[in-house]
C-alpha cells in the first residue's frame, strides 16, 4: 500500500489543505405556515487532511456562485486554505476559473501578491471518487445519518443550517486515538482539540431522544435530531473502526507506451474504449496514480485504478 500524501503526515495548522465535496439534495421549507414552498439546499464539507476536522456549509444550489460563497464563508471562520483537493465538478472547475478572472482583473501588484497567496486547486482524476477518499468519508458520515434522522421532516433553511452546525460540533468531538497511554485517562483525541484545544460541545440539554416529535417545540426537534444522530455514531460507526487488511504485494507498474482498456461506468464493458498510455504522473513515492491516455477521441485523464493493461502489454 503506497504511502500517505505528505499533507496527511506533516504537522500544520488546521484546515491548512483541506478536501471539499457537496451532499444532498435536502428538501427544506422557504418559510414557516401553510403555503410553503419546497426547496433543494445542499451540503458542503470542508475536510482538514491533517486533522481529520471537519466545516460544514449550507449552499442553496450547486453553482459555482454558490461554492464561492461557502468558500468565503470558511476562509472568514477557519483562515486560508493553502490548498484545495476536490473533483472535476462544474462548480469548482467555475469557481476556479472566477478565481483567475478575479486575479486578471486588478493591478499588476495586486496580482502579484495574490498569486504568492492565492488557493490552489487539485482537481482528481475523472471517476476516481478515492482521490479525494477523505471528504467521501465525511459526506458518508454525515449525509448517511442525515437522511435516517431527519426522514421526512422538512425543516427550514435556517433550521437546517443550525442542524448542520451542530452536526459539525459532533463530528469534531469523534475519538480519533487516545490522548496518552495512561490507562486512567479517558479523554480521547478529537479533531476538536486542533481547533479550540478541547472538544467541541453544545450546551446542556435534556435528553429528548425517546420523547414523541409531535410534543417538541422546533428548537426541541432540533436538539432531538441532534441527539439521535450521536446515538447512532456512537452505537454503529464506531463498530467500523476496526484495522483493515491492506495489500503488501506490488501488482506492477504500468508504463508510458503501454496499451490499455478504459473502465466507462456508464457504458457496457463491449463498448470501453483502448487507448496507449501517453504520459503518466507519479508521486512523491514513484508511483504512477494518474495517467493520460491517448484515445481515439484526443487525450483524456484517468485514475490507474481506471485502466485495464492488456496481458500482453504487462
Amino acid at each position: 500500500m503506497g504511502n500517505l500524501p505528505s499533507a496527511r503526515t506533516n504537522p500544520s495548522f488546521a484546515f491548512e489543505v483541506v478536501g471539499v465535496d457537496f451532499a444532498g439534495p435536502f428538501l427544506t421549507r422557504d418559510r414557516k405556515g401553510r403555503g410553503c414552498k419546497i426547496i433543494k439546499s445542499y451540503l458542503c464539507i470542508f475536510v482538514c487532511f491533517t486533522t481529520k476536522a471537519l466545516h460544514l456549509e449550507i449552499a442553496s444550489d450547486l453553482s459555482a456562485e454558490a461554492f464561492i460563497m461557502c468558500l468565503n464563508r470558511f476562509i472568514s471562520r477557519r483562515g486560508k486554505p493553502s490548498e484545495i483537493h476536490c473533483d472535476n465538478g462544474r462548480n469548482f472547475v467555475g469557481a476556479n476559473n472566477e478565481f483567475k478572472r478575479f486575479l486578471e482583473s486588478c493591478s499588476e501588484s495586486i496580482s502579484s501578491y495574490a498569486a504568492e497567496e492565492f488557493i490552489k486547486f487539485k482537481f482528481s482524476p475523472a471517476y476516481s471518487p478515492h482521490f479525494n477518499g477523505l471528504s467521501e468519508a465525511g459526506v458518508k458520515a454525515a449525509k448517511h445519518h442525515l437522511i435516517r434522522m431527519v426522514g421526512n421532516t422538512h425543516l427550514t433553511f435556517e433550521e437546517l443550517a443550525t442542524l448542520f452546525s451542530q452536526i459539525e460540533a459532533i463530528l469534531n468531538s469523534r475519538p480519533l486515538t487516545p490522548l496518552s497511554s495512561d490507562p486512567t485517562d479517558l479523554y480521547p483525541l478529537c479533531p476538536g482539540h486542533f481547533l479550540i484545544g478541547k472538544p467541541l460541545t453544545s450546551l446542556p440539554s435534556p435528553v429528548l431522544i425517546d420523547t414523541n416529535p409531535r410534543y417538541l417545540a422546533r428548537y426541541e426537534l432540533i436538539d432531538q435530531i441532534r441527539q439521535q444522530f450521536w446515538e447512532r455514531w456512537r452505537t454503529e460507526f464506531l463498530n467500523e473502526l476496526q484495522q483493515r487488511s491492506k495489500w503488501r504485494i506490488s501488482q506492477g507498474q504500468i508504463s508510458e507506451g503501454d496499451m490499455v482498456v478504459l473502465k466507462e461506468p456508464n457504458l457496457p464493458p463491449l463498448k470501453w474504449r483502448m487507448g496507449r498510455i501517453h504520459r503518466l504522473y507519479p508521486g512523491t513515492d514513484g508511483v504512477a496514480r494518474v495517467a493520460d491516455v491517448n484515445t481515439s477521441k484526443g487525450v483524456i485523464r484517468r485514475a490507474v485504478t481506471n485502466l485495464c493493461p492488456l496481458p500482453n502489454e504487462q
